[in-house]
């Protein structure tokens, strides 16, 4: 052991990292720290005393939740960007407490019964919808993906369109099943256009990767609610969704297809406040009584 005289045994080089040699043996294992020697009689492990920055910041990076492929991508990295890396990474779970802030007070609003609290800021109104030709890419994807799909697929079938006729209506999607973090749908992206011709021309010829479609969206009467670019987030979306199902429900009102969100107005330039988005049912059991295709607050009133 001569050539390894300055080495420090575990006990020893956890004391200097102000760790446990319990969390030295893990780091080990994981391959985030190893040590600069182990004896092959004992399988005694010994560090170099200049390691035990490396095994302070593998301890604070744990503590960060960050996940340890990540840890030892990081810590082999130089300085900048090592710190530029976590730079990215702390930003990400800063979006991910932001949402799961936002759950925790929805689920709180739920729980104690003020659900009708939440409910009550949205106005329902309803629209009658003619029979269109859409183009159609679909997709089984969870609840956090969404956000990058959406925009994709809408801009590639808008593109499309440019190629059948143009777009006649707002771009819409619909969700055939429950899409959250464990549920993956499907989403259908649709876009309406002019020609079913040449949409089914473009369609074939666009099937994969994206798996490009067209089909007849049949005339319905739709039950809606208007909501901010700020609302569109998960999991305050699914307020407004609920709302509309609860307005439907007090009026005996049943959903004769899947939901759907209709984008009306261009994204990037909306600002959190404002209006962006319909969320809608298709719905049955209307009385002909009711007037005009599309009621008035005071005709449909607020939940």
């Amino acid at each position: 052991m001569d050539q390894h005289k300055d080495l420090l045994t575990i006990g020893a080089f956890a004391a200097r990292a102000r760790l446990s040699p319990k969390a030295l043996r893990l780091y080990d294992r994981l391959g985030l720290l190893a040590p600069a020697h182990v004896d092959e009689a004992t399988g005694y492990r010994y560090y170099r005393a200049d390691q035990a920055e490396r095994a302070r910041v593998v301890a604070l990076l744990r503590q960060l939740d960050m996940p340890l492929a990540r840890i030892a991508e990081l810590v082999e990295l130089d300085g900048a960007t090592a710190s530029d890396r976590l730079a990215d990474y702390w930003a990400g779970a800063e979006a991910r407490f932001a949402s799961q802030r936002t759950l925790a007070e929805y689920l709180r609003g739920r729980l104690s019964g003020r659900s009708c609290e939440m409910y009550g800021k949205f106005v329902i109104e309803t629209v009658d919808v003619p029979e269109r030709v859409v183009l159609t890419e679909s997709r089984h994807t969870l609840v956090d993906e969404l956000p990058v799909w959406i925009p994709a697929s809408l801009g590639r079938l808008e593109a499309g369109a440019a190629q059948c006729g143009g777009v006649t209506d707002a771009p819409f999607v619909v969700y055939h099943a429950e899409v959250s973090t464990e549920s993956d749908g499907p989403v259908e992206s649709c876009v309406p256009v002019a020609d079913e011709a040449l949409a089914r021309a473009w369609a074939a010829s666009h099937g994969r990767p994206w798996e490009a479609g067209v089909r007849v969206e049949p005339a319905c009467r739709l039950a809606y609610t208007r909501i901010t670019k700020a609302q569109v987030a998960h999991p305050q979306i699914l307020a407004a969704f609920e709302a509309v199902e609860v307005w439907m429900s007090e009026r005996g009102l049943d959903a004769v297809g899947p939901c759907r969100e209709v984008y009306f107005a261009d994204w990037d330039s909306a600002g959190p406040e404002d209006a962006v988005c319909d969320v809608a049912f298709p719905v049955g059991g209307f009385s002909p009584s009711w007037g005009s295709p599309r009621s008035s607050e005071a005709e449909s009133g607020g939940v």
